[in-house]
């Protein structure tokens, strides 16, 4: 991704999808409401197949989205995590909320937000990505070049600390970086 000068907006360069037209481009958002999510996710009830899992979660502080027109298509969320893996200390760019409309996939969107969350974290200097998801997204991560992490992983809760029955992914976003070894703990709610 590289950002228009001043513009607050991101280009995903070359594109390559062409059957639709050139890829928009990504915008930080102002805001991102709960109508504004239920204009991407339309009428999927739940589309991070989450709600039955009873986990609280933390907001996404930062909010990056693809408009066609006026409708919001996609989005990804950005806010700063402090994490333990093991007697390291680190704090990780937490990538989540991430949504592309039913009728808009396939189209490199979700490509296009994470990577924007994801330079977002880079330039307030974070050396890695951290994201959570189901199983069955692994796949789509791996090819956006995140790595599954092995083993568990505790998270916090309000009742305390429980193993996150989620799949937990990270991403080197400064070269060279690799992930410290040892049992994992996010010290905040999920995001």
């Amino acid at each position: 991704m590289v950002p228009d000068a001043g513009s607050g907006r991101h280009h995903a360069g070359m594109n390559r999808y062409p059957m639709y037209g050139p890829t928009p481009a990504v915008t930080r958002l102002a805001r991102y409401t709960g109508s504004e999510f239920d204009e991407i996710r339309g009428d999927v009830p739940d589309p991070f197949e989450v709600q039955g899992s009873g986990l609280v979660w933390r907001p996404t502080r930062e909010h990056f989205g693809v408009r066609l027109g006026e409708r919001l298509v996609a989005h990804a969320g950005y806010v700063p995590v402090p994490l333990a893996v093991g007697d390291a200390r680190i704090r990780a760019a937490g990538i989540g909320s991430v949504i592309v409309a039913p009728d808009q996939r396939g189209r490199g969107l979700a490509r296009s937000v994470v990577a924007a969350a994801v330079e977002h974290g880079r330039g307030r200097g974070l050396e890695y990505g951290l994201l959570f998801c189901r199983p069955d997204r692994v796949p789509v991560y791996e090819r956006l070049g995140w790595r599954l992490l092995e083993g568990d992983v505790q998270i916090e809760q309000p009742g305390g600390p429980i193993v996150m029955p989620l799949r937990s992914m990270w991403l080197p976003i400064k070269e060279g970086v690799v992930w410290p070894s040892g049992p994992m703990r996010l010290l905040s709610l999920p995001m």
